[in-house]
């Protein structure tokens, strides 16, 4: 047996955690080496005790390693044990990293711009608005989205990336042989096909369970660097997740809602308790100073003069390299004045649809800003 065989194995164990997994190496230092000792050695490492030696060292009466891979393999999942060099180093920062995670799809890179979009299974009208609103800025500003696959916010974030091409990680709170809720299954198999991913810590048939969900919310979390909580009641389980990304060392975010909607106390308990009040994708990206291209931006103002000294003198156009044709088109457009939404739309000849997408990505970029009126207006 070598080490990630072991690894895969301890983690089939009932019983075995992290923190029981790190005890183990202390004492044998290799995941491969806890096998070859006798039951009554590990029953001595602190913590493990004698009913979970037994279980350690006679794992081959309950636990069918050869079946595992193969079903694995059968199910187009790669199992990544903490021992790969494919292991997410952001959840190595976490107090209980996973042993293992089952994964379908490709893995993106967590190290930045990763953002936990989580709230109530039972979200209202407003609920799902914002979700929609907030998730497209966060994906057209180039950042990926993890959630939990379940009912309401979560799945609404899932397809928001997917329809908008984005990239979305779902963590699952059983096996990957159980997707739930079944009525997902479509959902989880959209995520994959558009270079998404489906994650979970658990063997392949492994059923749900009201303790699995609370440990799936701290992958949700591990694996972000911000957690946006959309709505939530006092007890739901996207409270459980900001608490978990606080001791992670992650930043929260929470929208405000109606004071006699339930699921707005969550939100607004956790806004009391330090949380940033979120209205606007803005809020998030203003506390972040890693994302790409944002960092050189700069509020300033510029006045333009010609030659006479008069200030009445074209603006330059601004640099359009590595911009999409929808883009250079607006740019053009708005170069010698503002104009309207339907102005832009009849100008440039770019669908109503595309034109609204492309412009909110553009104002998240700081290249076009908005009055009232949606009349556009380039940012100098």
């Amino acid at each position: 047996m070598n080490d990630r065989e072991a690894c895969i194995v301890l983690n089939m164990i009932s019983g075995i955690g992290s923190a029981r997994m790190q005890a183990l190496l202390n004492r044998f230092e290799t995941p491969a080496n806890i096998f070859e000792q006798p039951s009554a050695g590990i029953a001595g490492v602190k913590g493990i005790g004698q009913e979970l030696a037994d279980k350690i060292a006679g794992w081959r009466n309950e636990i069918d390693l050869h079946g595992e891979l193969e079903m694995a393999d059968k199910g187009g999942a790669k199992i990544i044990t903490v021992v790969d060099s494919e292991y997410p180093a952001i959840l190595k920062e976490i107090y209980d990293p996973p042993i293992c995670l089952y994964v379908r799809g490709i893995l993106p890179d967590f190290s930045a711009n990763t953002l936990a979009v989580v709230g109530s299974r039972r979200m209202t009208a407003y609920g799902r608005k914002m979700t929609t609103h907030l998730t497209e800025a966060a994906v057209y500003a180039g950042w990926k989205i993890i959630s939990g696959l379940a009912y309401g916010v979560d799945a609404v974030a899932h397809q928001v990336a997917v329809d908008l091409k984005g990239i979305t990680v779902a963590v699952l709170g059983g096996g990957l042989a159980r997707v739930h809720p079944q009525d997902h299954v479509p959902l989880a198999r959209s995520i994959v096909e558009h270079n998404g991913a489906l994650i979970s810590e658990y063997p392949m048939r492994f059923p749900v369970s009201r303790q699995s969900f609370p440990r799936r919310n701290r992958i949700v979390s591990g694996l972000s660097r911000a957690v946006l909580v959309v709505e939530a009641g006092v007890d739901s389980g996207a409270l459980i997740t900001a608490a978990t990304a606080l001791e992670q060392g992650r930043s929260v975010f929470a929208v405000p809602g109606m004071v006699d909607n339930p699921q707005a106390r969550g939100c607004h308990k956790l806004i009391k308790e330090g949380a940033k009040l979120t209205e606007d994708f803005e809020d998030i990206i203003q506390d972040f100073e890693f994302l790409p291209g944002f960092g050189a931006v700069k509020e300033q103002q510029h006045e333009y003069m010609d030659e006479s000294g008069e200030d009445d003198a074209t603006p330059p156009m601004p640099d359009t390299s590595g911009m999409s044709e929808e883009e250079q088109k607006i740019i053009r457009a708005l170069a010698l004045e503002n104009k309207s939404f339907d102005a832009l739309s009849s100008e440039t000849g770019i669908a109503a649809g595309t034109l609204l997408g492309t412009l909110m990505k553009m104002e998240i970029k700081k290249q076009v800003s908005q009055s009232p009126g949606k009349i556009y207006s380039l940012r100098r």
